[in-house]
C-alpha cells in the first residue's frame, strides 16, 4: 500500500472542508467517497470532491478498498460512527472532541486499542514548536516546581454570530456537549492536561453573556492537580480584542505565550543569557511535529509513532464534562 484510501465520514464540523483538503493534497492518500446523514450537506460535498456520495454509513465502512476514515461528524454521533468504523478494521482519524461523556471515551478507548488500529484525534497545538519548547521546560524543571498555569482561548463567535446553516448545531449542547468551553477549550483544556497531569478536583463558572446562541459563551475553570498546583483555563466566544495566553509560574521561574510580537518569554533562576539576568526570549524551539493528519498517514503506511493517542482524547473529554457537571451542580467535582 502506497496511498491510504481514505472516506470522509460527514461534512458536519465547520473544518471538515480543510480536513478534505489535506486528504486532497495528500500524495500519500486518496478520497474515495463521502458519507452525510444529511444528504444536503453530504452531497455537495460530493460533487465539490467529485467522488461519490453515501447516505448508509455501513455501506461505506464495509468497503474492503477503504483503509482508513476522516470522522467530521457531530461530537454526539462520534461513538457510534467510530464504532462502526472499528467493526470494519478501519483506521480512525477524528476532530475533536473524542466524546461527551467520558463513559463513552473510555468504551472508545478499549475498542481502539483491542482492535488494534490506527487512531488519531487532531490536536494540533501539540505538534506547534512553542508548545513543544513549553513541555520541555516543564520536562526539564527550567520553572522548578510548577505552581500555577492559565490559559486562555477566545474569538469573536457569538458577537459576531459565527454559526448559522451547516454548522447551527455547534449551538445544539446536545449535539456539541456545549458551547464555547467544549468547542474552543479543547485546544487549552488539552495542553493544560498534558502539562499538569492527573487532575485531582475541578471548580468552574460557566454562563451566557451575549445571548446570541443558547450555550455557554464565556467560562472560567479552576483545576486542581494531583502535584497540587493549580490551573486556570478561561474560554470564550465574546472575545472581541486582545491575545490569547498561556502562562507557566514555577518556584525558579515563569514562561509566557502570547504577547503580541513577544513570542515566548521566559524568566528562571536556573537559565540566563549569558551575564544578562531577566526575561530571555527563547528562539532555537523544537522543529514542529508533522500535522496530526500526517502523523496518522505515517503511521498507518509505515507504522511511524504518533505524539496523540486516543488516551489523550478520553483525558480532554474527562475534564470537559467535569467543567460544565461543576458549574451546572454548583459543586466542586472531585477525580
Amino acid at each position: 500500500m502506497n496511498k491510504v484510501r481514505i472516506a470522509m465520514l460527514s461534512m458536519a464540523h465547520v473544518h471538515a472542508g480543510g480536513y478534505a483538503r489535506q486528504v486532497a493534497d495528500n500524495p500519500e492518500a486518496e478520497m474515495v467517497c463521502i458519507w452525510d446523514d444529511d444528504p444536503q450537506r453530504g452531497k455537495p460535498a460530493a460533487e465539490q470532491w467529485n467522488v461519490p456520495y453515501y447516505e448508509d454509513l455501513e455501506a461505506v465502512v464495509s468497503r474492503s478498498d477503504i483503509e482508513g476514515v476522516v470522522v467530521d461528524a457531530e461530537t454526539s454521533k462520534h461513538k457510534e460512527v467510530f464504532m462502526a468504523a472499528i467493526r470494519h478494521g478501519k483506521h480512525i482519524f477524528t476532530e475533536k472532541a473524542l466524546t461527551i461523556k467520558t463513559k463513552d471515551a473510555d468504551e472508545v478507548v478499549r475498542l481502539v486499542n483491542e482492535s488494534g488500529v490506527k487512531f488519531m484525534i487532531s490536536l494540533p497545538s501539540r505538534t506547534m514548536p512553542e508548545t513543544l519548547f513549553m513541555k520541555k521546560v516543564l520536562d526539564e524543571k527550567l520553572l522548578g516546581d510548577i505552581t500555577l498555569m492559565r490559559a486562555r482561548v477566545a474569538h469573536s463567535a457569538a458577537l459576531d454570530r459565527w454559526f448559522s446553516g451547516g454548522s447551527a448545531w455547534f449551538t445544539n449542547a446536545e449535539l456539541a456537549g456545549g458551547g464555547a468551553l467544549f468547542d474552543l477549550g479543547c485546544h487549552t483544556v488539552d495542553v493544560m492536561r498534558w502539562f499538569m497531569g492527573e487532575p485531582r478536583s475541578l471548580v468552574s463558572q460557566v454562563n451566557n453573556f451575549s445571548g446570541a446562541y443558547p450555550i455557554d459563551d464565556n467560562s472560567v475553570v479552576t483545576v486542581q492537580f494531583k502535584n497540587k498546583a493549580l490551573g486556570i483555563l478561561d474560554t470564550g466566544f465574546v472575545h472581541r480584542s486582545g491575545p490569547n495566553l498561556m502562562e507557566l509560574y514555577g518556584t525558579e521561574g515563569c514562561l509566557i505565550r502570547g504577547l503580541p510580537g513577544q513570542g515566548l518569554l521566559m524568566q528562571s533562576r536556573k537559565v540566563k543569557a549569558g551575564d544578562i539576568e531577566g526575561w530571555i526570549q527563547p528562539t532555537n524551539l523544537p522543529k514542529a511535529l508533522p500535522m496530526p493528519m500526517q502523523q496518522w498517514i505515517n503511521a498507518i503506511l509505515r507504522d511511524e509513532p504518533m505524539a496523540i493517542t486516543v488516551e489523550d482524547g478520553r483525558n480532554l473529554t474527562q475534564l470537559l464534562e467535569a467543567a460544565y457537571i461543576a458549574a451546572n451542580e454548583g459543586r466542586e467535582v472531585r477525580f
